[in-house]
């Protein structure tokens, strides 16, 4: 069988070749994404590996399937970029990565709380130029404040245990609250409205769907504590860019730390350093010294990286046996 992977880079290739050497797979590798304008690269292919910055829309897949493709195998957790309703209309499985590593997302979501409390990436600038002023430097303890966490699945488990030995209070917010679990933890579940009261940070790791895309709006920022740091290591459309800009020109927002972006695809993942940015809402955000954005790295660690190719390459020999899917995506009944 012939897979056809989009989106490739050197890294992709070198944690695939570990644990792809003894399949009997043919692996044709594309730096390109995939789209419905670049489809025929995967001509001859059973199976595509696709990654969060492909498209794999309706025409997309009609063309896939009229080539003879029958698995998209998506090296991510994330599948808000396929249509599972056409993937079924045309006969074509969808399988994930559902965890990888949740430590390397957790750590990161950290990692963007202390660099902007503590203001680390502006004293990182200041000291090469030898300015060791401490001025606009002011960071707050982390002990005894309060982190609003929205979805409770593997990530914010591990973000909560970490949060939870600084010594800070977690409030939680889920569709489907685990009683047992925020017992044993010594978290507390509470509406969307009172995590935005009392949370000095939040932090977003739900799914994007219909229900929570632009979940944060002006709305939902008029009700968070001023002064709020706002974290999303989950998905660009979670937020509402141009309200989160207006909530930081209004001191609403005290910072954010931004590992995903909306309009990311054109962006994330390449160098543009040498050409102008002509995404206005991107170079403004990046023009606030209390945001941070990175290039939705959260998951880029060794351990994540390896864990992906072999449950990618899991999932691809349990559709080339002809084994039940265990990591199949179906479409939502209700929105299908």
């Amino acid at each position: 069988m012939k897979i056809t992977f989009f989106g490739v880079k050197p890294y992709d290739r070198e944690f695939f070749a570990q644990v792809s050497a003894a399949s009997p797979f043919e692996i044709c590798y594309h730096r390109s994404h995939l789209n419905a304008r670049n489809v025929a690269l995967a001509q001859g292919s059973e199976a595509v590996c696709i990654f969060v910055n492909d498209t794999a829309d309706a025409e997309t897949i009609r063309l896939l399937a009229d080539m003879g493709v029958r698995l998209i195998a998506l090296r991510c957790a994330g599948f808000n970029n396929v249509d599972l309703t056409a993937a079924v209309r045309y006969g074509i499985s969808v399988v994930r990565v559902p965890a990888y590593s949740p430590h390397a997302v957790a750590e990161h979501a950290v990692a963007l709380m202390l660099a902007l409390n503590r203001k680390i990436h502006r004293a990182y600038w200041r000291t090469r130029d030898g300015n060791f002023s401490l001025h606009g430097l002011l960071g707050f303890d982390m002990y005894g404040k309060t982190a609003g966490i929205v979805g409770i699945g593997k990530i914010a488990r591990e973000l909560i245990r970490i949060l939870k030995g600084f010594g800070m209070e977690v409030v939680a917010h889920d569709l489907h609250p685990d009683e047992q679990y925020a017992w044993n933890a010594g978290i507390s579940y509470v509406s969307l409205d009172e995590l935005y009261e009392r949370s000095d940070i939040i932090s977003l790791h739900c799914p994007l769907t219909d229900q929570t895309r632009y979940m944060i709006g002006d709305v939902a920022i008029a009700r968070m504590k001023p002064g709020v740091m706002l974290i999303n290591t989950g998905r660009g459309q979670l937020i509402h860019t141009e309200a989160l800009i207006d909530g930081l020109k209004e001191k609403k927002i005290g910072a954010a730390g931004l590992d995903v972006y909306e309009e990311e695809a054109a962006y994330f993942y390449e160098d543009t350093s040498d050409r102008i940015m002509d995404d206005d809402v991107l170079a403004r955000l990046l023009s606030f010294n209390n945001v941070i954005v990175t290039s939705h790295q959260a998951f880029f660690t060794r351990e994540a990286l390896l864990e992906i190719a072999r449950v990618t390459m899991q999932n691809i020999n349990e559709f080339y046996a002809g084994k039940e899917l265990t990591n199949r995506v179906c479409p939502d009944p209700v929105n299908a």
